[in-house]
C-alpha cells in the first residue's frame, strides 16, 4: 500500500515545552507578504498583496470565492510559487528556503486527505513518525479534539465533523509555531466549533500565530484579533473586528409612529435627530430600535459581491 497523501518530508523535532520561537528579532512580525503576486495560468489570483501577521495573533482572512484567499495560503505552505514579491515566514523566504519553513507550520486543508482504512490513532501515528515525535503524541492530540473515544475506529466510519477535527489533531502533532487553517469549523456542530476555537485561542495565548480562512461571520467577530478582507486578489480592508464594526455600523433608527407611519432616521443627520426628538417629546412614537452591526452586510459593501 502506498501513502499517496501529501506528507511532510524529513524529521520535524517536537518541542516538549511551550511553542518555540523561530527567528524572532525585535519585531513580532512572523509572516510578511510584500508586493506579492500569484497567477493561476494567466489569471491574476493575488495582486500585489502587502500583509503582516504578528506573533500571538489569531488572524481571519475573508473574501468571496476567487478572491485570492486560498492562493495566499498555498503560497505560504509551499504549494504555489509567487510570480513576484516575497513571502517571508519567521524571517525565512518561503520560496528560497522552503525546507527551513516547513517544520514551522501545521496546515488544516479544506478537503480532508486521511487514510480511511486506518483508525484515527493509526492516521496520527503515521504522521508522528514522519514528524519524528513520540507515538504518544497522537493520543494527546486525539484527546485534545475529543476524538479519544473514537481512536480505534477506522476513519471511514467518522462523520464529516470528526474528519475535520482529525485534520486539526494532525496539524498539532509537532507543536508548530504557525497554524494555517482553511474553513476549520466547516461541518462542525456548535460544541465541536467551540473546541476548535478554544484550541486556537490557547495556541495564540502561548505565543503561536493562526491564519484562518472562513465564511463564518460570527466566528470572525468571536475569535479573530484582526481581519483582512480580499476581493479580486486585492486587500480591501484590514482591521480588528471591533474597528470594522465601529467604522461600518449604520447609525440609523427604525421608528414606528402611533399613526403606523414608519421612519428611518439617520443619527448623523441634524434634521433627522431633531425629528426624532420632536416625536419623542410629543409621545407619538410607538416603537423604535437601532440597527445592529452586520458583518455580512459590511462584507458586501466592501466587496460588492454576493457572499457564498
Amino acid at each position: 500500500m502506498s501513502l499517496k497523501k501529501e506528507l511532510p518530508s524529513g524529521p520535524i523535532p517536537l518541542s516538549n515545552g511551550p511553542i518555540p520561537s523561530y527567528h524572532f528579532g525585535m519585531s513580532d512580525v512572523v509572516i510578511r507578504l510584500s508586493e506579492m503576486r500569484a497567477y493561476y495560468g494567466k489569471f491574476l489570483a493575488v495582486d500585489r498583496l502587502d500583509l503582516e501577521l504578528r506573533r500571538g495573533e489569531l488572524f481571519g482572512l475573508l473574501g468571496p470565492n476567487g478572491a485570492g484567499k486560498s492562493t495566499t495560503v498555498k503560497v505560504l505552505i509551499g504549494q504555489h510559487r509567487p510570480a513576484s514579491g516575497t513571502a517571508v515566514v519567521c524571517g525565512i523566504d518561503v520560496a528560497r528556503d522552503w525546507q527551513k519553513v516547513k517544520p514551522l507550520f501545521g496546515y488544516v486543508p479544506d478537503r480532508e486527505n486521511h487514510f480511511d482504512e486506518f483508525t484515527g490513532r493509526k492516521n496520527l501515528e503515521i504522521f508522528a513518525g514522519l514528524y519524528n515525535v513520540p507515538k504518544s503524541r497522537a493520543d494527546e492530540c486525539l484527546k485534545l479534539v475529543e476524538l479519544d473515544e473514537a481512536a480505534n475506529v477506522p476513519v471511514r466510519g467518522y462523520s464529516m465533523g470528526m474528519r475535520k477535527k482529525l485534520l486539526l489533531a494532525r496539524a498539532l502533532l509537532h507543536k508548530p509555531q504557525l497554524l494555517y487553517l482553511d474553513e476549520p469549523t466547516a461541518n462542525l456542530d456548535i460544541h465541536s466549533s467551540a473546541i476548535v476555537h478554544r484550541i486556537l485561542q490557547k495556541h495564540v495565548k502561548e505565543g503561536g500565530t493562526v491564519l484562518m480562512t472562513t465564511h463564518n461571520m460570527p466566528e470572525v467577530e468571536a475569535i479573530c484579533d484582526r481581519v483582512a478582507i480580499m476581493c479580486k486578489g486585492k486587500l480591501v480592508a484590514l482591521d480588528t473586528p471591533l474597528a470594522l464594526r465601529q467604522r461600518h455600523s449604520e447609525r440609523k433608527v427604525d421608528v414606528i409612529l402611533r399613526s403606523n407611519e414608519r421612519l428611518v432616521l439617520d443619527m448623523d443627520n441634524d434634521e433627522h435627530r431633531r425629528r426624532l426628538a420632536d416625536h419623542l417629546a410629543a409621545g407619538t412614537v410607538e416603537s423604535m430600535h437601532t440597527r445592529e452591526f452586520d458583518f455580512h452586510s459590511t462584507f458586501l459593501k466592501l466587496t460588492g459581491t454576493i457572499f457564498d
